[in-house]
């Protein structure tokens, strides 16, 4: 409502559980995004891999300047989202409500808020 004419884009991703890459099981974005300014929310930045994937993905779509907005993030994953995207030649700004400790040996936040996706799809036990 604050903004009428925005569109809305989604891209699902999810990380493998064994390898902590990012994968892409879902996508409706415009095909031309030049020029254009894009927001990306996630909820938590662990590892860093599939935010920056995303922002890498809109990069390649002609994004000019990306938003992300993250509610929790592991210092670990702030890091790796900075590599991933500095040489995009865009601007990204990152914006973070809280860090927490560490990324444990899982590649999951510690302290942390649990699975975002299971949370979110009604999984989390």
């Amino acid at each position: 409502r604050l903004i009428p004419s925005a569109e809305v884009g989604f891209v699902g991703m999810a990380r493998d559980e064994e390898t902590l890459q990012p994968m892409t099981y879902a996508e409706r974005l415009p095909s031309d995004l030049s020029g254009r300014q894009c927001f990306v929310l996630d909820p938590m930045l662990a590892t860093g891999g599939s935010l920056g994937g995303a922002v890498q993905f809109l990069a390649k779509r002609g994004a000019k300047h990306v938003v992300c907005l993250c509610i929790l993030a592991a210092p670990e994953g702030i890091e790796r989202f900075r590599s991933l995207v500095e040489d995009l030649g865009m601007q990204c700004t990152l914006v973070v409500a809280g860090v927490d400790e560490k990324l444990n040996e899982k590649g999951y936040i510690v302290p942390g808020l649990g699975d975002a996706g299971d949370r979110l799809y009604g999984l989390a036990e």
